[in-house]
C-alpha cells in the first residue's frame, strides 16, 4: 500500500512547519524520516495519519485523500506517537481488548490478535500488570502492540525504540524489518545505526523541507569526502615516516600520509586520497614490491551519522 505526499505545507501563523514537501512510500518498503528536533517531522507524520489536517498540499494512502476520506485511511494505519498514549489504570490485555475493539475486532479474532501481540512484543511476563505500574521500555512495548492490534496495511512509528534496551532494541529492529517485507513503514528515530540496519531508504528533512533522499549507502557515497585509508604494515624501518611514507606517497592519487603509530616494527599510517578513487590495491601491491606484511588495511566510509550533520548544521 503505498504513500504519496505532494506540495505539504502546514503553517503555524507565519511559519512554515513543513514547507512544500514531496515523496511517495511503495508497499514492502521501509522509510526512515529523519530529522533535528522541530524540523516537521511528528507534523507530517500527524498529517499522513489524519490526526491533523495540513494548510496546504495532499496525502493519499492507497490512493485514498486523507482530508477527504479519512476514517478509511485511519482503519489501514497503525501509529505509535512520539509521546505514547496509555491508560496507565489499566492492565496490558485489558488496554490492548479496548485497542482492538476500537479498530472493529469481535469474537474471537481480538484474543487471537492480542495473544500475537504479547508475543510479538514480548509482554508475556507483564500481561496482567497495570501499565502504570511497568517501566518506560515495557510501556514502548504496549504502545507498539496497540499500533499493529488490528494487522494494519501501514505502520508509522514515532521514535518507536524510545526507553528501550539494546537487546529490545535488536528484537525490535529485527519485528519491523520483518514487518516491513509486506507493509509499508514510515519510521522517525534519532537513533542513525538503527535506520542504517533496517531501513531501505532515507529522508531527511530540516527546516521543513526535505535536504536528502535515497539509500543509506547512496547518501553516504554522495557525501564521501576525499578518501582515507587507515593501514598497518610490519616491515623494518628504523624511522617509517623517512623510510615508508616516502614510498606511499608515489601511489596515484594519494594526497597524504601521517604516521599514526609505531611500535616494535610495527607502523600505523592514515593515507589520503582524491575523492572517488579507491587506492588499497595499489596499496597493497606497493606493500607486497616492498616486502612489507599488510597487517591491516581500512578505508574509511562517511557515516550517516555525518551525513546527517552536514545536511542538518546551519
Amino acid at each position: 500500500m503505498s504513500i504519496a505526499v505532494r506540495n505539504l505545507v502546514k503553517m503555524y501563523g507565519d511559519t512554515a512547519a513543513i514547507n512544500d514537501i514531496s515523496f511517495d512510500v511503495k508497499t514492502g518498503e521501509i522509510l526512515g524520516f529523519l530529522g533535528p528536533n522541530g524540523a516537521g517531522k511528528t507534523t507530517t507524520m500527524k498529517i499522513i495519519t489524519c490526526y491533523m489536517p495540513p494548510s496546504s498540499g495532499s496525502v493519499e494512502v492507497d490512493g485514498m485523500n486523507t482530508a477527504e476520506q479519512s476514517l478509511e485511511v485511519r482503519r489501514k494505519i497503525g501509529y505509535l506517537p512520539e509521546m505514547n498514549p496509555l491508560y496507565l489504570d489499566m492492565n496490558v490485555l485489558d488496554y490492548l481488548e479496548y485497542s482492538a475493539q476500537l479498530h472493529g475486532l469481535r469474537g474471537g479474532a481480538v484474543q487471537q490478535r492480542i495473544k500475537e501481540m504479547v508475543h510479538v512484543c514480548g509482554l508475556e511476563d507483564v500481561r496482567h500488570k497495570d501499565i502504570g505500574e511497568m517501566s518506560k521500555g515495557y510501556r514502548q512495548r504496549v504502545g507498539l502492540a496497540q499500533s499493529m492490534i488490528h494487522d494494519p496495511e501501514v505502520l508509522i512509528l514515532d521514535e518507536p525504540t524510545s526507553g528501550l534496551d539494546p537487546n529490545q532494541i535488536a528484537e525490535i529492529r529485527t519485528l519491523i524489518k520483518h514487518l516491513g517485507r509486506a507493509k509499508t513503514v514510515i519510521l522517525s528515530t534519532h537513533i542513525l545505526s538503527e535506520v542504517q540496519a533496517t531501513c531501505d531508504r532515507v529522508l531527511i528533512i530540516h527546516e521543513g523541507k526535505i535536504v536528502a533522499n535515497g539509500s543509506p549507502a547512496q547518501l553516504q557515497q554522495e557525501f564521501q569526502g576525499a578518501d582515507t585509508i587507515t593501514m598497518e604494515i610490519k616491515a623494518v624501518a628504523a624511522d617509517p615516516q623517512a623510510e615508508i611514507a616516502p614510498r606511499l606517497r608515489t601511489v596515484a592519487y594519494v594526497t597524504g600520509v601521517t604516521l599514526l603509530a609505531h611500535s616494535e616494527g610495527r607502523s600505523t599510517f592514515e593515507i589520503h586520497a582524491d575523492k572517488g578513487n579507491d587506492i588499497r590495491e595499489a596499496l597493497f601491491r606497493t606493500a607486497v614490491s616492498e616486502g612489507w606484511i599488510v597487517l591491516e588495511m581500512h578505508r574509511r566510509v562517511t557515516s550517516l551519522e555525518e551525513v546527517f550533520h552536514k545536511l542538518t548544521t546551519a
